[in-house]
């Protein structure tokens, strides 16, 4: 079973994980973690605090000689905001934000206790994790990729040919070190100007994040119970991640607007190939499991609760109305979210390549899943 934990706080000493059942022999570069860790910092709107941090990773166990070893990875980012002690009380709560309910919950009469961890910080161990996870999938041959396709109000054309491998190499080479990581260039600039002027405002915007991931081989996940389910696993690990309020799969929404006959995928059989679907509008899954096609996972992102001219609130001490507090926050993260998004599909997917074949060592799994090809091959 693949599983992990963090901890950390936003200005605490560092961010930790680890990552439990990655099977000993997979090489593990940790250049190739930073690089995820260099992406979620990317992206037109962010704040401050990503002028302070360049964050890498310490492999503290469970690899050896560049190769996991079977026992548990840990893994560390250092904080160089290391200021957690010295930060004053917060009092005022900020609406939207975990301050005030989980003040209440955890009987604090300092908002800060709970920001700290609630703070979208903690999703740099995450990206770290998720940088483990997607070298286990190259194994396979399995990719994934996200892009901005709606900013605000401004909505991008989707980019053709995206849901093959090929498709998915073009649009990466579209996106990435782009301000926004957006492909379609008229709309990016339309999101940049709406960056400005909400920040001139002092306010926040969202988004929507199209998570695309190729190469998934039938039957990951099961139709058998709720908790198998690959797409249901997958939907709630993107709700997870902070400031997302909805998640679509496939034609997502639209479903409940069309008859049957315009939405299922019709099945099709050629010897070359097997069986296969002209379209792709269930998103890679039936049943809760995966057809072998692209998976196609939107998410959408709140405006951030942190706002340069903040809501009101209330002193949760004094109970007098005031503004809620102003913590340094982005006008916009989306593109990064888009980033931890592609982190947390890379590892549900890598625990449910293990849940299927199982194995111990990089080697038994590999055996294991070509002879799963070998019998789809058959049918």
């Amino acid at each position: 079973m693949l599983r992990y934990l963090t901890a950390g706080e936003s200005h605490g000493k560092c961010l930790v994980a680890i990552l439990e059942g990655m099977p000993a022999g997979l090489p593990l570069d940790p250049e190739r973690i930073d690089r995820e860790l260099r992406r979620r910092q990317q992206g037109y709107g962010r704040g401050g605090r990503m002028l302070i941090e360049h964050d890498t990773v310490q492999i503290v166990s469970g690899v050896r000689r560049g190769r996991t070893m079977g026992s548990p990875i840990a893994l560390e980012i250092q904080n160089r905001d290391f200021s957690i002690d010295a930060l004053p009380a917060v009092t005022r709560p900020r609406p939207g934000h975990a301050d005030l309910t989980g003040a209440m919950k955890y009987d604090q009469d300092d908002v800060r206790t709970i920001l700290e961890r609630a703070s979208a910080r903690e999703t740099a161990a995450r990206v770290a994790v998720g940088a483990v996870a997607r070298l286990f999938l190259e194994q396979f041959g399995i990719d994934c990729l996200s892009h901005v396709i709606r900013l605000g109000g401004v909505e991008a054309a989707p980019p053709p040919h995206r849901l093959t491998g090929a498709g998915l190499d073009a649009l990466r080479k579209q996106v990435d070190g782009t301000p926004l990581r957006c492909a379609d260039p008229k709309a990016q600039k339309k999101m940049i100007a709406l960056i400005d002027a909400v920040k001139l405002a002092g306010d926040t915007v969202g988004g929507t994040i199209e998570v695309l991931a190729t190469g998934i081989p039938v039957g990951l996940g099961s139709h058998v119970h709720y908790d198998r389910k690959l797409d249901a696993r997958i939907a709630g690990a993107l709700m997870a991640i902070q400031a997302i309020k909805a998640v679509e799969l496939g034609d997502g929404v639209r479903v409940s607007h069309v008859r049957g006959s315009e939405l299922h995928d019709e099945i099709y059989y050629a010897k070359d190939k097997g069986f296969y679907r002209k379209t792709d509008r269930g998103g890679g899954f039936e049943g809760g499991m995966t057809t072998g096609a692209p998976l196609v996972f939107r998410i959408h992102m709140k405006p951030l609760s942190t706002l340069r001219r903040p809501l009101k609130s209330v002193d949760i001490k004094t109970k007098q109305s005031f503004v809620a507090t102003v913590e340094r926050s982005d006008v916009s993260a989306v593109p990064a979210a888009g980033v931890v998004a592609e982190a947390v599909v890379a590892f549900e997917l890598a625990g449910a390549m293990l849940e299927k074949f199982g194995g111990d060592s990089l080697g038994e799994v590999q055996r294991n899943w070509r002879g799963y090809l070998q019998q789809l091959r058959r049918f």
